[in-house]
């Protein structure tokens, strides 16, 4: 399936700024069903330079630095991508997490010492128990992927997805109560339940392509959990699903403001606000 994606993004400061250095994370990240097969970045105004770099966690970015003085600014990303057909239950998990599963513990799930180190910030949470509990109450098998699926499952029945137009990301706690959600929002608190029950998990932001959609397309968030063996696996919350090729991750964090796809700041005298206007359109073709 060959796609492509346009993404633009204006931020309006109501006088002249100065930017300081931004980072854009805005480039697929490497995926073995997906292939980059033309990918364009365009900012105006245009960088006095600009490089690509790579984070601590290993999402690639465009570092730009800029001179002079704007009321805004414009940044335009267009690319093709290739993707495969891929089952996303094809794969195997290590025996040995298998053996320390365990339903009725408190905390069924365990990873060994050695991995511990490099996924704690991904099992780091909150400590709220009604998150616990819903996640516990999910946990009637013996079979960790079905687990996985009836909790993604039950919270796309149980909750209401709806779009927000305010960029802040609710609390785990805040959506769990509201019984709603944008994607971002069930997103966090499906991380924030599976770390809870012992799974390390970690907030991705890309797109999510619904070929039954014209317009409308939108930046997506999803959650990936590590399974010794397989690797970081994607959930949808949004959806119930388990992320396929329709899915092109652009970051994947601990932290869900990681993700974001524009960092940077501007400086001047009497600032005000920006304003952000965003539109995503993904076309097969």
């Amino acid at each position: 399936m060959r796609l492509k994606i346009q993404h633009n993004t204006t931020y309006n400061y109501q006088k002249l700024i100065s930017l300081n250095p931004h980072h854009f994370y805005l480039k697929p990240l490497q995926r073995n069903y997906l292939e980059v097969e033309t990918y364009s970045l365009k900012i105006v105004p245009e960088p006095e330079g600009m490089n690509e770099r790579y984070s601590i966690e290993g999402n690639p970015y465009f570092q730009a630095w800029f001179k002079g003085e704007t009321e805004s600014m414009i940044i335009h990303v267009e690319f093709q991508v290739q993707t495969s057909h891929f089952n996303p239950f094809l794969f195997l998990i290590d025996q040995w997490f298998l053996q320390q599963f365990n339903p009725e513990a408190d905390i069924p799930f365990s990873y060994e010492p050695n991995d511990r180190p490099i996924l704690q910030p991904y099992l780091n949470h909150t400590g709220n128990n009604l998150l616990k509990s819903y996640s516990l109450g999910k946990l009637n098998t013996n079979d960790p992927i079905q687990f996985l699926t009836q909790l993604n499952a039950a919270i796309h029945a149980d909750w209401h997805h709806i779009i927000r137009e305010e960029e802040n990301l609710w609390s785990a706690a805040k959506t769990f109560a509201a019984g709603k959600g944008s994607c971002r929002d069930l997103s966090f608190m499906l991380m924030e339940m599976l770390r809870h029950v012992g799974l390390a998990a970690r907030f991705v932001s890309g797109y999510a392509f619904n070929p039954e959609l014209e317009e409308g397309h939108e930046l997506h968030a999803w959650v990936e959990t590590y399974l010794p063996g397989a690797g970081w696996v994607g959930l949808d919350p949004s959806l119930g699903l388990m992320a396929d090729k329709h899915y092109i991750p652009l970051a994947a964090s601990f932290l869900p403001e990681n993700t974001l796809p524009v960092h940077g700041t501007y400086g001047g005298e009497n600032l005000k606000p920006s304003t952000l206007q965003t539109s995503v359109s993904i076309h097969q073709i």
